[in-house]
This record gives structure tokens, sequence and C-alpha cells, in this order.
């Protein structure tokens, strides 16, 4: 099994795509205002938007992308004005996050993990 694509809620296509394009993802799919998908820059997974009119209750969907320098991609991504909510920090899992909510709510996380990310030393089965 592999995972194909995560799919996000959002109320506005077409900011959310804007919003998506600015982190570095790439739109491949949008046919109508109710769905957008995109590739991800790196591996061959995808991430897809699907409007809906109802707001979601309590937590939403949290996102983590993968990149390979957690702080120079945070500050490129403020420099297109792109806000965070944290800045890039080694976290006690050792993985180096930062974190950022899409313009419905939903959680972003930008992280490294590296070799930690499948294999961290508390793995069960080696």
């Amino acid at each position: 099994m592999n995972l194909n694509q995560v799919t996000v809620p959002c109320k506005d296509i077409s900011r959310a795509i804007e919003f998506y394009k600015q982190l570095g993802l790439r739109l491949i799919v949008h046919t109508h205002d109710y769905y957008a998908r995109f590739e991800c820059p790196d591996g061959d997974n995808t991430f897809s938007l699907h409007q809906t009119e109802s707001k979601t209750v309590g937590e939403r969907v949290w996102v983590y992308f993968e990149v390979a320098n957690v702080a120079e991609k945070v500050t490129e991504l403020k420099e297109k004005g792109i806000v965070f909510e944290t800045e890039a920090e080694a976290q006690p899992w050792l993985w180096d996050e930062a974190r950022l909510k899409d313009p419905d709510g939903n959680q972003l996380i930008l992280f490294h993990a590296g070799e930690n990310r499948k294999s961290p030393p508390w793995r069960l089965f080696k």
C-alpha cells in the first residue's frame, strides 16, 4: 500500500490554489471551483483541495510537507508573504518543524526528519 494523496477541505478554491502554489506545489488539475490537485515538487505524491460549504468543527486536518532545510524554506516563504505560527525548531521527536495554517485553518507543518522519519531510535520494528 502507498499513500497517493491527501485532500483537504477549503471554502475558496481560487484563494487556496494561490496559497499552495506559493508554497511550491504545482497545479495539475483544476476543471471547476470544487476541486484542484497538485504535484509535490519532490517524490510522487499529490495533494488536493475539495471545496466545502460547511465549516469543519473542532480540529482540522494536519498535513506534513517534508523539505530539505526547514529554516531556509521558512525564510523563502516569508519573503513571499506567508505567515508562520512557529519558526523552524528542533523537536523532541528528532524532527525540525515550522508550523503555519492555510487560508481555511488547516494545520501545515514543514519538516525535515531524515532517517528519523521512519526509523527513530524508538521504532518498534527494525
